[in-house]
Protein backbone atom coordinates (compact mmCIF):
# COMPACT_ATOMS: atom_id res chain seq x y z
CA UNK A 1 0.00 0.00 0.00
CA UNK A 2 1.38 3.52 -1.23
CA UNK A 3 1.78 6.56 1.13
CA UNK A 4 -1.86 8.03 -0.33
CA UNK A 5 -3.39 4.55 -0.61
CA UNK A 6 -2.65 4.51 3.10
CA UNK A 7 -3.64 8.36 3.47
CA UNK A 8 -6.96 7.09 1.58
CA UNK A 9 -7.78 4.43 3.91
CA UNK A 10 -7.53 6.62 6.94
CA UNK A 11 -9.46 9.19 5.12
CA UNK A 12 -12.50 7.01 4.57
CA UNK A 13 -11.99 5.77 8.18
CA UNK A 14 -12.41 10.01 8.94
CA UNK A 15 -15.32 10.21 7.06
CA UNK A 16 -17.69 7.20 8.37
CA UNK A 17 -16.89 9.84 11.71
CA UNK A 18 -18.08 12.69 10.22
CA UNK A 19 -14.99 14.51 9.59
CA UNK A 20 -11.93 14.82 7.49
CA UNK A 21 -8.23 14.37 8.73
CA UNK A 22 -6.69 18.02 9.02
CA UNK A 23 -2.86 19.06 8.56
CA UNK A 24 -1.26 17.35 12.03
CA UNK A 25 -3.35 14.22 11.39
CA UNK A 26 -2.41 14.07 7.74
CA UNK A 27 1.45 14.19 8.65
CA UNK A 28 0.64 11.54 10.64
CA UNK A 29 -0.53 9.18 8.28
CA UNK A 30 2.88 10.05 5.85
CA UNK A 31 4.63 9.34 8.71
CA UNK A 32 3.23 6.09 9.44
CA UNK A 33 3.50 4.96 6.50
CA UNK A 34 7.08 3.75 7.12
CA UNK A 35 5.50 2.21 10.14
CA UNK A 36 2.86 0.33 7.81
CA UNK A 37 5.86 -0.90 5.40
CA UNK A 38 7.77 -2.23 8.18
CA UNK A 39 4.63 -4.27 9.27
CA UNK A 40 3.96 -5.75 6.05
CA UNK A 41 8.14 -6.72 5.81
CA UNK A 42 7.33 -9.07 8.91
CA UNK A 43 3.98 -10.48 8.57
CA UNK A 44 4.51 -13.68 9.54
CA UNK A 45 5.67 -14.04 13.89
CA UNK A 46 9.27 -14.91 15.51
CA UNK A 47 9.90 -18.41 15.43
CA UNK A 48 10.19 -20.18 18.92
CA UNK A 49 13.77 -20.47 19.97
CA UNK A 50 15.06 -23.88 21.04
CA UNK A 51 16.12 -23.90 25.20
CA UNK A 52 19.81 -24.58 24.73
CA UNK A 53 19.90 -21.80 22.54
CA UNK A 54 18.21 -19.17 24.71
CA UNK A 55 20.29 -20.84 27.79
CA UNK A 56 23.15 -20.22 25.33
CA UNK A 57 22.19 -16.65 24.51
CA UNK A 58 22.18 -17.58 21.06
CA UNK A 59 19.42 -15.50 19.39
CA UNK A 60 19.01 -14.42 16.48
CA UNK A 61 19.47 -10.76 15.68
CA UNK A 62 16.17 -8.62 14.86
CA UNK A 63 17.26 -5.46 13.02
CA UNK A 64 15.00 -2.80 15.31
CA UNK A 65 12.51 -1.10 13.55
CA UNK A 66 10.84 2.77 14.18
CA UNK A 67 7.97 3.24 16.08
CA UNK A 68 5.58 6.12 16.22
CA UNK A 69 4.99 8.54 18.98
CA UNK A 70 1.74 10.66 18.22
CA UNK A 71 1.81 13.23 21.04
CA UNK A 72 -0.58 16.20 21.63
CA UNK A 73 -3.35 18.08 23.57
CA UNK A 74 -6.56 16.32 25.12
CA UNK A 75 -8.73 15.31 22.40
CA UNK A 76 -6.87 16.05 19.17
CA UNK A 77 -7.34 12.72 17.29
CA UNK A 78 -4.17 10.74 17.93
CA UNK A 79 -6.12 8.08 19.26
CA UNK A 80 -8.48 7.99 16.16
CA UNK A 81 -5.43 8.40 13.99
CA UNK A 82 -3.88 5.16 15.62
CA UNK A 83 -6.84 3.04 15.46
CA UNK A 84 -7.20 3.65 12.23
CA UNK A 85 -3.84 3.32 11.01
CA UNK A 86 -4.76 -0.54 12.76
CA UNK A 87 -7.63 -1.26 11.17
CA UNK A 88 -6.04 -0.61 7.39
CA UNK A 89 -2.99 -2.45 8.28
CA UNK A 90 -3.83 -6.10 6.98
CA UNK A 91 -2.31 -7.91 9.34
CA UNK A 92 -3.24 -10.41 11.70
CA UNK A 93 -0.25 -10.69 13.97
CA UNK A 94 -1.24 -7.26 15.81
CA UNK A 95 -3.14 -5.81 18.89
CA UNK A 96 -4.37 -2.37 19.90
CA UNK A 97 -4.31 -2.46 23.51
CA UNK A 98 -4.75 0.72 26.37
CA UNK A 99 -1.78 1.16 28.37
CA UNK A 100 -2.98 0.81 31.52
CA UNK A 101 -4.09 -2.66 30.43
CA UNK A 102 -1.06 -3.26 28.95
CA UNK A 103 0.88 -2.64 32.19
CA UNK A 104 -1.50 -4.61 34.30
CA UNK A 105 -0.68 -7.52 31.77
CA UNK A 106 3.00 -7.02 32.36
CA UNK A 107 2.66 -7.00 35.95
CA UNK A 108 0.61 -10.33 36.19
CA UNK A 109 3.12 -11.99 33.68
CA UNK A 110 6.31 -10.63 36.20
CA UNK A 111 4.46 -12.29 39.18
CA UNK A 112 4.40 -15.41 36.78
CA UNK A 113 8.29 -14.91 36.26
CA UNK A 114 9.08 -14.09 39.22
CA UNK A 115 12.62 -15.80 40.06
CA UNK A 116 13.55 -16.10 36.35
CA UNK A 117 16.24 -14.23 34.90
CA UNK A 118 15.93 -10.78 33.06
CA UNK A 119 11.90 -11.44 33.35
CA UNK A 120 11.27 -8.04 30.83
CA UNK A 121 13.14 -9.70 28.09
CA UNK A 122 11.24 -12.90 27.97
CA UNK A 123 7.55 -10.91 28.49
CA UNK A 124 9.00 -8.44 25.02
CA UNK A 125 9.90 -12.16 23.71
CA UNK A 126 6.93 -13.66 24.13
CA UNK A 127 4.98 -10.28 22.74
CA UNK A 128 6.75 -10.14 19.41
CA UNK A 129 6.39 -14.03 18.85
CA UNK A 130 2.46 -13.28 18.40
CA UNK A 131 2.94 -9.28 17.75
CA UNK A 132 4.21 -7.17 14.92
CA UNK A 133 2.38 -4.21 15.50
CA UNK A 134 1.43 -3.28 18.72
CA UNK A 135 -0.76 0.20 19.72
CA UNK A 136 -0.68 1.80 22.86
CA UNK A 137 -3.17 3.96 23.53
CA UNK A 138 -3.22 7.11 26.27
CA UNK A 139 0.89 6.03 27.48
CA UNK A 140 1.83 7.89 30.63
CA UNK A 141 3.76 7.22 33.67
CA UNK A 142 2.60 8.06 36.70
CA UNK A 143 4.34 6.27 38.92
CA UNK A 144 7.86 4.98 39.88
CA UNK A 145 7.22 1.12 39.52
CA UNK A 146 6.31 1.75 35.64
CA UNK A 147 8.66 4.29 35.03
CA UNK A 148 11.38 1.78 35.87
CA UNK A 149 9.69 -1.59 33.62
CA UNK A 150 9.14 0.39 30.90
CA UNK A 151 12.67 0.75 29.42
CA UNK A 152 13.80 -2.58 29.45
CA UNK A 153 10.33 -3.51 28.21
CA UNK A 154 10.22 -1.46 25.18
CA UNK A 155 14.21 -2.31 24.68
CA UNK A 156 13.20 -5.53 24.02
CA UNK A 157 10.04 -4.82 21.85
CA UNK A 158 12.62 -2.91 19.67
CA UNK A 159 15.33 -5.06 19.65
CA UNK A 160 12.45 -8.30 18.74
CA UNK A 161 10.97 -6.37 15.84
CA UNK A 162 7.78 -5.26 16.93
CA UNK A 163 6.46 -1.84 15.44
CA UNK A 164 5.08 -0.12 18.34
CA UNK A 165 2.51 2.74 17.69
CA UNK A 166 2.17 5.28 21.07
CA UNK A 167 -0.41 8.18 21.82
CA UNK A 168 0.22 10.24 24.46
CA UNK A 169 -1.14 13.71 25.57
CA UNK A 170 2.66 14.27 26.75
CA UNK A 171 5.71 14.65 24.59
CA UNK A 172 8.94 12.49 25.56
CA UNK A 173 10.92 15.31 27.42
CA UNK A 174 7.74 15.91 29.50
CA UNK A 175 6.76 12.51 30.95
CA UNK A 176 7.02 11.86 34.50
CA UNK A 177 8.17 15.04 35.28
CA UNK A 178 8.58 16.11 38.97
CA UNK A 179 8.35 11.90 39.24
CA UNK A 180 10.56 10.30 42.20
CA UNK A 181 13.81 9.07 40.82
CA UNK A 182 13.10 10.69 37.49
CA UNK A 183 17.13 11.06 36.86
CA UNK A 184 16.35 6.83 36.22
CA UNK A 185 13.64 7.55 33.45
CA UNK A 186 15.38 9.58 31.37
CA UNK A 187 17.17 6.89 29.46
CA UNK A 188 14.24 5.58 28.59
CA UNK A 189 12.99 9.16 27.21
CA UNK A 190 15.92 9.08 24.99
CA UNK A 191 15.36 5.71 23.91
CA UNK A 192 12.02 6.43 22.82
CA UNK A 193 13.64 9.97 20.85
CA UNK A 194 15.86 7.54 19.31
CA UNK A 195 13.62 4.25 18.23
CA UNK A 196 10.46 6.18 17.43
CA UNK A 197 9.13 8.97 14.69
CA UNK A 198 7.83 11.78 17.27
CA UNK A 199 4.51 13.14 15.71
CA UNK A 200 3.15 16.17 17.57
CA UNK A 201 -0.50 17.14 17.15
CA UNK A 202 -0.85 20.67 17.78
CA UNK A 203 -4.57 21.22 16.03
CA UNK A 204 -7.04 23.57 18.19
CA UNK A 205 -9.92 21.39 17.81
CA UNK A 206 -11.20 19.75 20.32
CA UNK A 207 -12.41 16.34 17.73
CA UNK A 208 -14.64 14.74 21.23
CA UNK A 209 -16.34 18.13 21.50
CA UNK A 210 -18.02 17.76 18.14
CA UNK A 211 -20.47 15.33 18.59
CA UNK A 212 -24.25 15.34 19.06
CA UNK A 213 -25.39 15.83 22.71
CA UNK A 214 -27.13 13.00 23.83
CA UNK A 215 -30.72 13.25 25.03
CA UNK A 216 -30.90 14.84 28.77
CA UNK A 217 -32.72 11.33 29.79
CA UNK A 218 -29.33 9.73 30.22
CA UNK A 219 -28.71 11.85 32.94
CA UNK A 220 -31.46 10.35 35.18
CA UNK A 221 -29.80 7.64 36.77
CA UNK A 222 -32.32 5.81 38.19
CA UNK A 223 -34.60 5.92 35.48
CA UNK A 224 -32.07 5.46 32.94
CA UNK A 225 -30.92 2.18 34.85
CA UNK A 226 -34.33 1.14 35.49
CA UNK A 227 -35.73 1.31 32.05
CA UNK A 228 -32.06 -0.68 30.81
CA UNK A 229 -33.46 -3.62 33.31
CA UNK A 230 -35.82 -6.12 30.98
CA UNK A 231 -35.86 -8.51 34.39
CA UNK A 232 -34.99 -9.27 37.37
CA UNK A 233 -33.20 -6.73 39.29
CA UNK A 234 -30.52 -7.65 42.14
CA UNK A 235 -30.21 -4.78 44.88
CA UNK A 236 -27.63 -4.10 47.60
CA UNK A 237 -25.11 -7.46 45.80
CA UNK A 238 -21.74 -8.03 46.70
CA UNK A 239 -19.45 -8.99 43.96
CA UNK A 240 -15.65 -9.96 44.12
CA UNK A 241 -13.77 -7.76 41.56
CA UNK A 242 -10.04 -8.70 41.52
CA UNK A 243 -10.26 -10.81 44.22
CA UNK A 244 -11.66 -8.18 46.83
CA UNK A 245 -15.26 -7.72 47.56
CA UNK A 246 -17.35 -4.38 46.13
CA UNK A 247 -21.12 -3.93 46.89
CA UNK A 248 -23.64 -2.81 44.14
CA UNK A 249 -26.74 -0.83 44.45
CA UNK A 250 -28.20 -2.62 41.44
CA UNK A 251 -27.81 -5.47 38.82
CA UNK A 252 -29.39 -6.78 35.62
CA UNK A 253 -27.56 -8.90 32.83
CA UNK A 254 -24.57 -6.46 31.57
CA UNK A 255 -25.24 -3.62 33.97
CA UNK A 256 -24.57 -2.07 36.82
CA UNK A 257 -24.75 0.78 39.53
CA UNK A 258 -22.28 1.67 41.88
CA UNK A 259 -22.39 4.45 44.66
CA UNK A 260 -18.42 6.36 43.95
CA UNK A 261 -17.46 5.79 47.05
CA UNK A 262 -17.30 1.87 46.18
CA UNK A 263 -14.97 2.36 42.99
CA UNK A 264 -12.97 5.57 43.48
CA UNK A 265 -11.78 5.25 46.71
CA UNK A 266 -9.68 3.08 49.25
CA UNK A 267 -7.40 0.28 47.35
CA UNK A 268 -9.18 0.79 44.29
CA UNK A 269 -6.74 0.83 40.79
CA UNK A 270 -6.96 0.36 36.94
CA UNK A 271 -7.14 -3.42 37.39
CA UNK A 272 -10.59 -3.34 38.95
CA UNK A 273 -11.69 -1.08 36.15
CA UNK A 274 -10.18 -3.19 33.83
CA UNK A 275 -12.18 -6.12 34.96
CA UNK A 276 -15.45 -4.18 35.81
CA UNK A 277 -15.15 -3.09 31.80
CA UNK A 278 -14.84 -7.14 30.83
CA UNK A 279 -17.95 -7.96 32.55
CA UNK A 280 -20.49 -5.11 32.44
CA UNK A 281 -20.98 -2.67 28.97
CA UNK A 282 -23.04 -0.07 31.00
CA UNK A 283 -22.08 1.24 34.95
CA UNK A 284 -24.00 3.85 36.06
CA UNK A 285 -22.05 6.03 39.42
CA UNK A 286 -24.05 7.80 41.70
CA UNK A 287 -22.43 10.16 44.54
CA UNK A 288 -19.81 11.92 42.16
CA UNK A 289 -17.90 14.53 44.60
CA UNK A 290 -16.85 18.02 43.08
CA UNK A 291 -13.40 16.98 42.77
CA UNK A 292 -10.22 19.37 44.17
CA UNK A 293 -6.75 19.60 45.29
CA UNK A 294 -7.97 18.08 48.69
CA UNK A 295 -9.18 14.80 46.72
CA UNK A 296 -6.43 14.22 44.45
CA UNK A 297 -6.39 10.34 45.19
CA UNK A 298 -10.54 10.26 44.05
CA UNK A 299 -9.52 11.86 41.43
CA UNK A 300 -6.47 9.72 40.03
CA UNK A 301 -8.90 6.69 40.16
CA UNK A 302 -11.96 8.19 38.36
CA UNK A 303 -9.71 9.32 35.94
CA UNK A 304 -8.50 5.42 35.21
CA UNK A 305 -12.26 4.56 35.70
CA UNK A 306 -13.08 6.85 32.82
CA UNK A 307 -10.05 6.32 30.85
CA UNK A 308 -10.70 2.25 31.02
CA UNK A 309 -14.12 2.36 30.01
CA UNK A 310 -14.27 4.69 27.43
CA UNK A 311 -11.39 2.64 25.76
CA UNK A 312 -13.14 -0.65 25.51
CA UNK A 313 -16.74 1.31 25.04
CA UNK A 314 -18.57 0.95 27.95
CA UNK A 315 -21.45 3.06 28.64
CA UNK A 316 -20.98 4.82 31.45
CA UNK A 317 -23.92 6.91 33.25
CA UNK A 318 -24.42 9.57 36.37
CA UNK A 319 -25.90 12.74 36.75
CA UNK A 320 -24.48 16.06 35.03
CA UNK A 321 -21.99 13.35 33.15
CA UNK A 322 -21.55 16.29 30.57
CA UNK A 323 -21.27 19.24 32.42
CA UNK A 324 -17.87 20.69 33.98
CA UNK A 325 -19.93 20.96 37.88
CA UNK A 326 -17.65 18.50 38.96
CA UNK A 327 -14.60 19.43 37.41
CA UNK A 328 -14.14 23.06 39.05
CA UNK A 329 -10.20 22.34 38.65
CA UNK A 330 -9.52 20.77 35.17
CA UNK A 331 -5.99 21.75 35.72
CA UNK A 332 -5.63 18.65 38.80
CA UNK A 333 -3.01 15.88 37.94
CA UNK A 334 -0.86 18.30 36.26
CA UNK A 335 -3.32 19.25 33.46
CA UNK A 336 -3.92 14.91 32.89
CA UNK A 337 -8.00 15.76 34.04
CA UNK A 338 -8.72 17.82 30.99
CA UNK A 339 -9.20 14.40 29.27
CA UNK A 340 -11.76 13.69 31.47
CA UNK A 341 -13.73 16.23 30.82
CA UNK A 342 -13.41 15.84 26.87
CA UNK A 343 -13.82 12.16 27.00
CA UNK A 344 -17.08 12.74 29.56
CA UNK A 345 -18.25 14.75 26.80
CA UNK A 346 -17.96 12.10 24.31
CA UNK A 347 -19.48 9.27 26.68
CA UNK A 348 -23.02 11.24 26.34
CA UNK A 349 -23.01 11.46 22.43
CA UNK A 350 -25.37 9.53 20.79
CA UNK A 351 -22.20 8.33 18.74
CA UNK A 352 -20.26 7.26 21.53
CA UNK A 353 -23.50 5.45 22.96
CA UNK A 354 -24.39 3.72 19.68
CA UNK A 355 -21.15 2.53 19.73
CA UNK A 356 -20.85 1.28 23.00
CA UNK A 357 -24.06 -0.78 22.54
CA UNK A 358 -23.05 -2.77 18.92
Amino acid sequence: MSSDQLTSCMQAEAQTRGFSLDAAQLNACSVLQTAYEQCVKRSSPLPAVPLLRRLLGSVPAVTPVKGVYLHGGVGRGKSFVMNAFFSCVPLAQKQRIHFHRFMADVHARLTELKGCENPLLRIARDIARGVRLLCLDEFHIADITDAMLIRGLMQGLFDHGVVVVITSNTSPDDLYRNGLQRAQFLPTIALLKQSMAMVPFDSDVDYRLAFDPQSADISALPEAFTAMAEGHVDQKISLEIVGRAITARCLVDGAVWFDFHELCTGARGKADYIELANRFHTICLSGVPRFDQHSLAQARRFMWLVDEFYDRGVQLIFPDAASTAHFDHADLLDGEFKRVLSRLAEMQSRTYVSRSTN
